[in-house]
Order: structure tokens, then sequence, then C-alpha cells
């Protein structure tokens, strides 16, 4: 998909960073208008009608919240999105432009990696994810493997607002760690949701660099297991006997935090969580933003209808959490065939998969979770199957098989 492209207004009292912006801006194809004096920017404003105004906050005469406000006043600039850039770094005066109608809060020094993504995300108000291990149970490597990647599970949001939402932890967690540390991410703050801590879900924590980065700030949410707390799951697998680092190695500061099936708001956005199917307590999110929703559901078995453990009641509570979802990411461990000798082993099967995207009328279902013995091949095969059952049931919902290291705007 093209990227879209935009009319933008830059203002700031420092030239260098105007140029910077310019140079970064048009390299992405948007096109730039820009002024050092901030008195006289609200009448070229008007004159313009820029689709965006990119504005630093400290500025002699008028600042970034006062000429903020001025366009938010005027009605035939409504349209107009409005992006604050400033090297103040407290949380204070992004709440604040927040609440003076600033739609983007980018922080100085300008990351020249990021700066061009974060302007067209906040414009698009579209949400950044990407996917960074497809797999389950243990991590694949070796020819049969390179199309979809073999590293397992792990899911990254990123927001308009700079939310940043991290599902799972499996090793697919390194190579997110690798990319945000190539892009001189920093002060990085995140959400890390744990489906449930088998070992596929959260044995990377430990590799996930950011984590031994002083500013950093990241906070473990999954599900605890009776009498034992998230913390103390995590904290255990980095156990010496385990582990020669344990968590006091951290530099970032790492909350933990234990979910039951609730819904909650976190960083503004709406989750909702659901217990799922499968050993141990195991828990699938859904994410409600500005009218879209994506569903991460795994891992999570649903047993075929000839089963004495078919729960129809289960069935369709799932299929009402997934209801309309724009996005469907579950387990799709098993081939049908491969299920009849896997009952009981906790995942789902492409037909039953395909039933409850069909059920919940999603938009687009993501093949996920898929068996480390299945090569390439048998995901593309897994991947037609689903075409032509939901073709054969008229469902309306797209399916993909998602690649390592791929994103999607939603």
């Amino acid at each position: 998909m093209a990227p879209n492209i935009y009319d933008i207004y830059l203002v700031d009292d420092d030239p260098l960073a105007l140029k910077v912006m310019t140079a970064l801006l048009e390299g992405a194809g948007h096109t730039i208008a820009s002024t050092t004096d901030s008195k006289s920017a609200l009448d070229q404003i008007i004159e313009r009608k820029p689709d965006c105004v990119v504005c630093d906050l400290m500025m002699p005469e008028v600042d970034g919240l006062q000429l903020c406000k001025r366009i938010k006043d005027i009605a035939e600039l409504e349209d107009v999105k409005f992006i604050m850039v400033s090297a103040k770094a407290y949380e204070f005066d992004q709440k604040r432009s927040f609440s003076f109608g600033a739609n983007g809060y980018i922080r100085k020094p300008l990351n020249t990696e990021t700066f061009a993504d974060q302007v067209s995300r906040i414009l698009d108000d579209h949400i950044d994810m990407t996917f960074w291990g497809v797999r389950g149970t243990l991590p694949a490597s070796g020819e049969k493997y390179l199309k979809y990647g073999g590293n397992t599970s792990c899911v990254s949001l990123e927001f308009p607002r700079q939310q940043f939402f991290i599902f799972d932890a499996g090793s697919g967690i390194k190579a997110l760690g690798d990319y945000l540390m190539a892009q001189h991410r920093r002060r990085i703050s995140a959400k890390v949701f744990i489906s449930h801590p088998h070992w596929d879900h959260i044995n990377a924590i430990p590799f996930f660099t950011p984590l031994y980065v002083q500013g950093n700030e990241l906070e473990i949410l999954g599900p605890n297991q009776g009498d034992t707390t998230m913390r103390e799951l995590i904290s255990a697998q980095m156990d010496g006997v385990y582990f020669p680092i344990t968590l006091v190695e951290f530099a970032a500061r790492v909350y933990f935090g234990d979910l039951e099936e609730e819904t909650f708001q976190t960083d503004g956005i709406e989750v909702q969580t659901k217990l799922l199917s499968h050993p141990g307590k195991c828990l699938g999110y859904r994410v409600n933003y500005n009218g879209r929703s994506i569903c991460y559901i795994t891992d999570n078995e649903m047993f075929l209808e000839d089963s004495d453990y078919y729960a129809p009641h289960y069935e369709a509570k799932l299929a009402e959490f997934c209801k309309d979802t724009d996005v469907l990411i579950t387990d799709t461990t098993y081939t049908d065939e491969e299920y009849k000798t896997k009952v009981g082993w906790g995942h789902s099967c492409i037909s039953q998969v395909v039933n409850l995207a069909n059920t919940a009328n999603a938009k687009k279902l993501y093949l996920f979770h898929h068996d480390p013995d299945q090569s390439d091949n048998d995901i593309d095969a897994k991947l037609e199957t689903a075409v032509n059952l939901l073709s054969k049931l008229n469902s309306n919902t797209e399916v993909l098989a998602p690649r390592e290291g791929q994103r999607f705007k939603v």
C-alpha cells in the first residue's frame, strides 16, 4: 500500500531543526513549507490550510501551546492536525499538549530513523502492527523456514501517541529489541502482554535488550497461575540455576501486573481479556482503539464438534469476544489431519479457526503459532486451505499468513 502524502507546515525558531525536519519529511514524499517566526505563522497557516502543522513547544512571543489553541479555535482549520515537537522530556508537557488539542507529541532531539514514520502514524491515525515471531512451541531453523521465519510468538503494536504494546515474549522479542536498538530509540515505554507462561511465550525476555537500558520503562502483564504472580513466573526462569542473569540486572524500570478476565484502560486504550482453552491459565487480548480492534488469541484449542470435549458455550463466548474485529491473530497450529493425533494438546486446527473467523465476522484472519515441524510449504498449504474454506462459507473474511518482520497498518 502506497503511503499517504500530506501538505505539512513546520514552525520552529531553530533553523537547523527546520532543515532536518524538512529533509526527513520531503524524503518521505510530503510537501513542506516552514517558518521560524511563530508570530506570523497563523496567518500563513490560514492562507495555506495545510493537512498538518508540526510546531516546536518553546518559542518566543507565540509558543506551541498558544499556536495550537488558536488553530483549534478556527472553524476553517478544524481538519488541520497538530503535532508538537519539543526538547522538554517531561510527561507533564506531553499531557498538556494533548489537552490543548495536539494530535501527537514527538521529543527532540529528533530520531532521524523514526521521525517520518511517527508523523505518518499520527496523520493516518493508524496502528503499526509487526510480527516478530509466528511459530509456536520452539524456534525452528533451516532452509525450510526461511519464508515465514523460525522465531516464536511476538507481535508489537505502535499507536499514534507513541503507546507501545508487545504481545508475548517468545524468541521473536529478541529481533524486536535489536530493531529498537538499531533505531536508537530512547526512553522506550512499553506494555508487554503475556498470554501465559509456557516457555515459548516468555523465555526470550532476558534477551530483550531494552530491559538493560536506563531510562526505559516496561510493564509486564499477564495471568497469574493461582498463587504464583506474574513477577514470580518471570523471575523464576531467570533464577541463577536456570539462567545466569537475574531481574536485578535490569537497568530499565520494570513493573509487573496480574490480569484476570476483565476490561481496563491503559495508556488511554481499552484492553479486554478472555480466558482461553489451554492448559493452565491463558488469556486472549482484544485491543480497542478509535473504532478499530485487534484480537490476539493464542494459545487456544477449539475442539471439533464430534469430540467429547466440544464446548459450544465456550465457542460462542469466544466468537462474541472477537465479534467484528478488524484483526484476528489466532493459534492455527495444526492441519485437520495433524489434529487427529493432537487432541487435548491445547491448540487448534485450520477448520475450527476458519469457523471462528467467519462466525465472528472478522475482517482479517492472521494464521499464527505454527507447529515447528511445519515447513514454509506446509504453511502455504494451510493458507490455501483457509482461503478455500472461507470461500465455501461465502465469508467476507480475508485470510493472511504473516511472515516474521512483516508490518501491517491497521
